[in-house]
């Protein structure tokens, strides 16, 4: 369970574990990510409903992680939730602008993009272990 001292440390092992998770999914299922970002391109109510659950989650982490100066995971995750917040306002105003960016960064590179996820959270997962255990 979470309390002030290692707040930072959860929300960087979930973050790890979402993109552990994601890269898995498109490794599994090639064309996952391309094919989802077609799918919110296409349906507004999908556009409106992602931007304010990416807006709120954003949010949320900007506000509960602790600013700690000089503690660079801290300012990290502070500085995650602050552009997750962003996409989120972005979706909401310009889904249709965004999602066509989204969709040609994905192209044919999903293996990589997919590797890269993976490795960016096996990274956080452990960040984050080695966080919570001096915690």
């Amino acid at each position: 369970m979470g309390n002030t001292g290692n707040i930072t440390g959860w929300i960087t092992f979930f973050i790890g574990l979402y993109a552990v998770a994601a890269g898995l999914g498109e490794f599994r299922r090639p064309g996952f990510w391309a094919k989802m970002v077609m799918e919110f391109r296409e349906s507004r109510a999908l556009q409106f409903l992602t931007g304010m659950v990416t807006l709120a989650l954003g949010a949320t982490i900007y506000l509960v992680n602790p600013w700690v100066p000089g503690d660079l995971l801290s300012i990290l995750i502070t500085v995650l939730g602050a552009w997750i917040f962003v996409e989120g306002a972005l979706i909401l105003a310009f889904g249709d602008w965004f999602l066509k960016f989204a969709g040609k960064l994905m192209g044919a590179t999903n293996r990589i993009w997919a590797s890269f996820s993976i490795a960016i959270g096996l990274v956080a997962i452990f960040a984050a272990l080695v966080r919570l255990q001096m915690g």
